[in-house]
């Protein structure tokens, strides 16, 4: 015999045109666990829908963006919900590191501060977002504009005939205009013998089998809106070397100790006659 589900009685009464109750509604146990159910979700739902209306800003921005700085400046980063009807937690990245907040500095309304921009901070990232929603941030990033530094090893000799190259290193932002001279004006590159190389971080020129007429000193130059930084290299080209012929004196010893050796064991009997002692005879 099949169980009898309980049923639950709800008091919904209905009313005929004299305003009198006529009856009531039951209704079984599933049936309105079910229903219970459908409501809690969809007030889950609407909670998120309602949540997810919030956002933020930094700043007063509330859209990625690129914030130009000169070095030496302080810079303050300010982040705020916004369209939130309930406190939100703010988190703050720096690149891809998580920032450690104190707990006054984190619902609603954080701020971020660089008391003092260096070169190092040029295309850092600053992201703030809701912890409830990841998906609602902002992000900054950093342009520091700064005028060219150059550096790189100032002396170098070498042998007449061998490779040589000058690296120039250079940081700048924007990236700036390079050329080398010679000391004694315009550098001529010769075909086959002189090369430059340049990247984001280094200028080089590369000298193939130095000369003695290529020593002198060679200028790095970097321009940046009609200003000019300079570093100076000095390259001196010594004369060639004479060749140590290492192999060629370590046989002739093989030789010389060898012929040694043979001639003492060619002539060991007469050696060893002369260290013999005489024998004494008594009268």
């Amino acid at each position: 015999m099949p169980q009898e589900i309980p049923l639950l009685t709800i008091p919904l009464a209905w009313k005929t045109g004299h305003g009198k109750a006529t009856g009531k509604a039951t209704m079984d146990s599933q049936t309105f666990r079910a229903m219970f159910r459908f409501a809690y979700a969809l007030a889950i739902l609407l909670s998120t829908c309602e949540a997810s209306g919030a956002g933020v800003s930094i700043n007063g921005h509330n859209v990625d963006a690129t914030l130009p700085l000169t070095t030496g400046t302080s810079l303050s980063l300010r982040c705020s919900a916004e369209g939130n009807t309930i406190d939100e937690e703010l988190v703050w990245y720096r690149n891809d590191g998580l920032l450690d907040l104190k707990p006054e500095n984190k619902i609603n309304h954080s701020e971020v501060c660089i008391p003092n921009v260096s070169t190092s901070d040029n295309e850092v990232s600053f992201t703030c977002l809701l912890k409830s929603n990841s998906s609602a941030k902002v992000t900054v990033v950093l342009d520091v504009l700064f005028p060219p530094i150059l550096s790189g090893e100032t002396s170098l000799t070498v042998e007449e005939g061998s490779d040589v190259d000058l690296n120039c290193n250079v940081q700048a932002n924007p990236q700036p205009e390079m050329t080398w001279r010679q000391a004694n004006g315009t550098l001529v590159l010769k075909k086959h013998r002189f090369t430059q190389r340049r990247t984001s971080d280094f200028f080089q020129l590369s000298i193939n089998k130095a000369e003695k007429s290529d020593s002198g000193t060679y200028i790095c130059e970097a321009y940046v809106s009609h200003n000019i930084t300079t570093r100076d290299f000095y390259l001196v080209v010594e004369d060639k070397k004479p060749v140590f012929p290492l192999e060629a004196i370590i046989a002739a010893v093989v030789v010389v100790v060898l012929t040694i050796v043979f001639g003492i064991f060619a002539r060991r009997e007469k050696i060893f006659k002369c260290f013999k002692k005489p024998v004494s005879t008594a009268l």
